[in-house]
C-alpha cells in the first residue's frame, strides 16, 4: 500500500465564515423569541463495500476537523470461558504496527499530521477512532485498512507476550490492587449463569491471558476483524466523494472473512432469592453494592430505569444522596446507575459509609427512599429534571465530530438505524411518573438481587447478614 499524501485546507477562510454565521446567529436569536428546541438529527449517508463493510459519512463542514471511527462488531460478550480477555487484549494488540506500519508508526505519523487517537472495549464491541485536522483524513483510512487487511502477518508471539503483560498490568492496577476493585467481577458471577456471556469481566482473567496462545488469538482476529463485521464511520469537514473513493482504494480490497460469526444467547437470569455476600478489602471504609438484574438497552423499560436510578441514587439532587451525604451525613457518596447492554442488563447502587458508620443504617435508608418511590411513586419535577438532563447529555455527545461518529456507530449497531436520536431522545419524552413508579415496584422490590458488602481487612463485623430491602418474593441467603 501506498502512503497518501495530505490535501492542504484553507483553513482561515471556513473559520472566518463559521465565526460570521455564529454572530449572525446570535443578532437573530436576540431578536427573535426563544421557542422550543427542535429535536436533532444526523444527516447521513450509509452504504455497504462488497466486502460488507459498512459506511457512515456524516458532514460538518462547521470547524476544518475529521474524526474517523472504526466500530468492530465484538466484545468479551463474544468470548467464551477459558478464553476471556481476548477483545480486550486485541485493543492492545491493534496499536502493535502491521505490514506496512511498523512498531510504533501508527501514533508517531498521526501525531505529526496533528491527529490523535485510542480505542476501548465493552460486553458488546470494540471502537477505535482518530481525531484530527480534514487533511489528515486519507493518513487515518490508510492506517486503519492497514491493520484490518494486513495485521496477521506481522503478529509474533513477542508482540503477543508485550500486549499480554500490558494487559495483566492494567489489570492489577484496576481490578486486583485498587480499593474495591474487585468488587464488580465478584458480583457478575452471582449474577449471570455461568454460561451467560457477561458473566466475567471485559478485562478477563489473570489465566486466560496467560494461556492465551498465538494461534488462539489469530484465530479471533480471523473471526472477528473482518470488514463485513465493521463499520467505519467519518464525521466532519470533508468531501464526500473523495471520501468515499479512499475507502474504496484502501479497504475494498480487504477479503470478507471466512468464518461464520456465531452470536451467542444470554440465558435468562434466574436469581431465586436475594444473595448476600461479603469481601474483606486493603479499604479504609464499608462499602455496599446493590445489584437487581436489568434490561436490554433500548428496550421497554430501559429509559424508564434511566429515570429511576436518577432519582434515586444517581447525582447530588437524587433523593438518596440528599439524604445519606447532606441531612444525616453518614456516606461518603451513594449512586446508582441502570447498566443496559446488547443481550441484558443490570441495575446497581453503590453507597459508602462514613467513618464509625455501620452499614446497616445505611441499608435502612436505602430500604426507605425504594420503598417511598415504590409507594407514592415520584413528582413531576423529579422527572423534568430528568428528562432535561437527558436531553442535555445526549446533545452534549453532540457537540464534537468525534462525538457524532462514536453516536452514529452506536445507533447503527443497536438499532440499525445510525441518526435514532429523535426515537432515542423520545423514550424518554413519553416518560410518566407512573412508569417510574412501576418498574421501580417490577424491578426493585419484587426481584432477588444482590447485596455485596466490602469490608476492611478483618472487618467482617461491618458486613450486612441481612438487609431491610429484602424483596418481597425473596428470602435471604448468607
Amino acid at each position: 500500500m501506498v502512503l497518501p499524501t495530505l490535501r492542504s485546507v484553507p483553513t482561515g477562510v471556513r473559520l472566518r465564515t463559521a465565526l460570521a454565521a455564529a454572530a449572525f446567529g446570535a443578532a437573530a436569536l436576540l431578536s427573535s423569541p426563544l421557542k422550543a428546541q427542535a429535536t436533532p438529527s444526523i444527516p447521513h449517508e450509509k452504504y455497504t463495500l462488497p466486502n460488507g463493510l459498512e459506511v457512515i459519512l456524516h458532514v460538518d463542514r462547521s470547524v476544518p476537523i475529521v474524526a474517523v471511527e472504526n466500530f468492530y462488531k465484538v466484545g468479551s460478550g463474544d468470548e467464551k470461558r477459558g478464553r476471556t480477555g481476548f477483545a480486550h487484549l486485541f485493543e492492545h494488540v491493534m496499536f502493535m504496527g502491521s505490514q506496512n506500519v511498523p512498531v510504533g508508526k501508527f501514533d508517531e505519523w498521526l501525531e505529526a499530521a496533528g491527529a490523535s487517537n485510542n480505542g476501548s472495549t465493552n460486553f458488546d464491541r470494540t471502537n477505535y477512532y482518530e481525531t484530527g485536522p480534514s487533511n489528515a483524513l486519507p493518513l487515518m483510512l490508510w492506517l486503519d485498512a492497514d491493520r484490518m487487511g494486513w495485521l496477521l502477518p506481522t503478529m509474533d508471539q513477542s508482540k503477543l507476550d508485550i500486549q499480554r503483560d500490558v494487559v495483566k498490568n492494567e489489570r492489577r492496577q484496576s481490578y486486583d490492587n485498587a480499593p474495591y476493585g474487585r468488587a464488580f467481577e465478584t458480583i457478575l458471577p452471582v449474577l449471570f449463569p455461568a454460561d451467560h456471556p457477561y458473566s466475567w469481566p471485559v478485562i478477563g482473567s489473570l489465566a486466560d491471558l496467560s494461556a492465551a496462545a498465538l494461534d488462539d488469538v489469530k484465530d479471533f482476529f480471523r473471526t472477528y476483524y473482518a470488514p463485513n463485521n465493521a463499520t467505519i464511520t467519518i464525521a466532519g469537514d470533508f468531501d464526500p466523494d473523495s471520501a468515499k473513493a479512499w475507502v474504496n482504494k484502501y479497504f475494498g480490497h480487504i477479503p470478507r472473512g471466512s468464518t461464520a460469526i456465531t452470536r451467542p444467547t444470554a440465558p435468562a437470569v434466574r436469581l431465586t432469592r436475594d444473595t448476600l455476600m461479603h469481601m474483606e478489602d486493603r479499604v479504609q471504609l464499608p462499602r455496599v453494592y446493590y445489584t437487581w438484574p436489568g434490561v436490554k438497552t433500548y428496550s421497554e423499560d430501559d429509559a424508564a430505569l434511566d429515570a429511576l436510578a436518577d432519582i434515586l441514587a444517581n447525582g447530588k439532587s437524587s433523593r438518596l444522596y440528599r439524604t445519606l451525604v447532606y441531612d444525616k451525613q453518614i456516606a461518603q457518596d451513594v449512586g446508582m446507575g441502570n447498566n443496559s447492554n446488547k443481550l441484558d442488563g443490570m441495575l446497581m447502587l453503590t453507597t459508602t459509609a462514613k467513618p464509625g458508620v455501620h452499614p446497616r443504617e445505611l441499608d435502612a435508608e436505602v430500604a426507605k427512599a425504594i420503598s417511598e418511590i415504590a409507594e407514592r411513586g415520584v413528582t413531576e419535577r423529579e422527572l423534568t429534571r430528568v428528562k432535561n438532563g437527558m436531553r442535555a447529555s445526549t446533545l452534549d455527545r453532540l457537540a464534537s465530530v468525534l462525538g457524532k461518529a462514536t453516536q452514529l456507530s452506536t445507533y447503527n449497531y443497536f438499532t440499525g438505524n445510525p441518526d435514532y436520536m429523535a426515537q432515542d431522545l423520545a423514550r424518554y419524552e413519553r416518560l410518566t411518573v407512573a412508569d417510574v413508579q412501576r418498574v421501580a415496584r417490577q424491578y426493585l422490590v419484587s426481584r432477588p438481587k444482590i447485596v455485596l458488602t466490602v469490608v476492611p481487612d478483618g472487618k467482617k463485623d461491618l458486613a450486612l447478614t441481612s438487609t431491610a430491602t429484602a424483596s418481597s418474593s425473596a428470602g435471604s441467603n448468607r
